[in-house]
């Protein structure tokens, strides 16, 4: 069985279809970077109970594996820790089926702003379920 991060939660999948396929025939990475990017901004959202947050920065991304056309693969998230006026998140993408990592990113990291885009105290300390 794969090694998976304690607690992270599959909340959405994507079906591989050719659009989403590099020149090698397999899953372009650029494609699931958004998808990820888009899936952590949901998740910080439902933690936060509030919209208004921009992505800081990503940690390095681990390409362990890739997809192919027709595959279902799933996008993970976890909590890693609050800060005053951020969240930093965890990210695993990997194969519906077989579990097998697709990629790893161990911080992605989220700032609440205010009406200027200043950052601003979200005022939340634990994860919610």
């Amino acid at each position: 069985m794969p090694e998976i991060y304690k607690g992270i939660r599959f909340f959405s999948r994507k079906l591989i279809k050719p659009e989403d396929l590099n020149s090698h025939g397999t899953l372009f990475g650029g494609s699931v970077l958004a998808w990820i990017d888009e899936e952590a901004a949901i998740y910080v959202i439902c933690q936060l109970g509030k919209s208004n947050i921009a992505t800081k920065f990503m940690s390095e991304i681990d390409f362990v594996s890739s997809a192919k056309l027709g595959d279902i693969i799933e996008i993970g998230m976890e909590t890693v820790s609050f800060g005053l006026t951020s969240i930093t998140v965890r990210c695993e993408v990997r194969h519906k089926f077989t579990l097998k990592p697709i990629i790893r990113i161990d911080k992605i990291v989220f700032v609440h702003l205010d009406e200027e885009g200043r950052p601003k105290a979200h005022g939340i300390t634990e994860p919610v379920n």
